[in-house]
C-alpha cells in the first residue's frame, strides 16, 4: 500500500516541478539584460486575443452553429470570411512588432527622488511601416507613449523611471505592445535596455552657509588689511565685487582688449573654501552629510567660488567648472558603493 501511495504521488508532483522550472526560466529571462541593440524576432513576440477578440470568436462560433443547424450557405461564407479576417489580423499584429531594432540611448544623471530619463531608439529596417506601438515601463501604468515608425526610419523617445537612492541605476524593463490593425489581438514583447544612470544625493534644502576659512594671502588680496591699497591686478573668479577697480575699468576700452581688474591690498587674508566630509558633525547621518556636500558643491559653482573637495580617499584641489562639479558629484553618489552597477 505504501508503494502504491508513493506511485500515486509521483504524477502529482511532476506538474509542480515542471511549473517551478518554467517559472525559474521565465524569471531568468525577464531579469536578463539585452546587450546593445536587439532585434525583435518573432520568437520574442507574444500574442493573445483581446476581449474584443474573444467576443469575435464567440460570434464566429454562433454563426457556425447557426449555419450548420439551418444549412445556410451564406452563413458559412460569412463565417469563413470573418474567420479569415481574424487570422489575417493576427498575422499583421505580430508583424507590427517583429523586425524592429531596439537600441539604448543616453541616460542623463539625476538626483535621488527625481525621475531618471532613459533615451530609447526604435528602428525599422523593413519596408513595412509600423503604427500604434505602445511603449511603457514595467510597474508604471502612466504615462504610456504611442509611436509610429516609418518604413526604413527610426523614432527616439524618452522614458522616465522614479529614483529612490543614490548610486547607479539600471533602467526597468520596457514593454512594447500593439493592437494594430483591428484590435482583435494584442502582441507584446519585453526589453531591458543595457544602460545606466548615475543618481546623485538630493541636495539638502536648508543647508548652512559655505564653510569659508581665512588664511594669509601672499599677494595681499582679502578682506582684512583693506586700508593698505597696493595696486590693481586682473580679475579672478571669486573676487568680491566690492574690490573691483571701477575707475580703472572705465578707462579701459573693451574693444582694445580691456578687462576687469581688482584692487590689491597689502597684507590681509583670503577666503579658502574646502568641502571636507570629515569636518562635518559626526552625529549627522551619512546620507545627510552627503546631501549637505551636494548642496555646497552646487552653491559654490553657482557663486563661482573655487572650492577644494575631500571625501575619504578622494581629494581634489580648488577648482571650478563642469568637469570639477561632475567629479565631485560622482564621488558623492558612489560613496561606499561599488564603482560598477550590479
Amino acid at each position: 500500500m505504501a508503494n502504491a501511495a508513493g506511485t500515486m504521488s509521483q504524477p502529482r508532483r511532476w506538474p509542480h516541478r515542471w511549473l517551478a522550472r518554467r517559472r525559474a526560466q521565465w524569471r531568468k529571462k525577464a531579469t536578463a539584460r539585452d546587450k546593445g541593440s536587439v532585434l525583435l524576432s518573432q520568437r520574442r513576440v507574444y500574442i493573445l486575443p483581446t476581449r474584443a477578440g474573444l467576443g469575435f470568436c464567440a460570434l464566429l462560433l454562433i454563426l457556425l452553429i447557426g449555419s450548420i443547424n439551418y444549412n445556410l450557405g451564406l452563413g458559412f461564407g460569412l463565417t469563413f470570411v470573418a474567420g479569415a479576417c481574424a487570422i489575417v489580423d493576427m498575422v499583421q499584429t505580430t508583424r507590427n512588432l517583429a523586425g524592429l531594432v531596439l537600441s539604448p540611448g543616453r541616460a542623463p544623471d539625476a538626483y535621488a527622488g527625481e525621475d531618471a530619463p532613459f533615451e530609447l531608439r526604435v528602428e525599422n529596417p523593413t519596408r513595412l511601416a509600423r503604427y500604434a506601438v505602445w511603449i511603457d515601463v514595467e510597474h508604471v501604468p502612466e504615462p504610456r507613449q504611442a509611436i509610429d515608425v516609418p518604413a526604413g526610419g527610426s523614432t527616439a523617445l524618452v522614458l522616465r523611471a522614479a529614483t529612490v537612492t543614490r548610486g547607479w541605476m539600471r533602467p526597468p524593463r520596457v514593454r512594447l505592445s500593439t493592437h494594430f490593425p483591428l484590435g482583435l489581438f494584442r502582441a507584446w514583447s519585453w526589453w531591458r535596455p543595457d544602460s545606466r544612470a548615475l543618481v546623485y544625493p538630493f541636495p539638502e534644502q536648508d543647508a548652512p552657509p559655505l564653510p569659508m576659512l581665512g588664511r594669509p594671502s601672499p599677494d595681499g588680496a582679502g578682506g582684512a588689511g583693506s586700508d593698505d591699497f597696493g595696486g590693481v591686478r586682473s580679475y579672478q573668479p571669486g573676487d568680491p565685487l566690492r574690490h573691483l577697480a571701477w575707475r580703472q575699468i572705465a578707462r579701459l576700452d573693451p574693444e582694445l582688449g580691456g578687462q576687469l581688474v581688482t584692487k590689491q591690498f597689502e597684507g590681509g587674508t583670503v577666503d579658502e573654501l574646502v568641502l571636507d566630509f570629515d569636518a562635518l558633525p559626526p552625529r549627522l547621518d551619512v546620507e545627510l552629510r552627503l546631501a549637505r556636500m551636494t548642496r555646497w558643491v552646487l552653491e559654490a559653482e553657482q557663486r563661482a567660488l573655487p572650492y577644494g573637495f575631500i571625501l575619504g580617499r578622494v581629494r581634489y584641489d580648488a577648482a571650478l567648472g563642469a568637469a570639477h562639479q561632475a567629479a565631485c558629484l560622482r564621488a558623492l553618489a558612489l560613496y561606499g558603493l561599488p564603482e560598477e552597477p550590479a
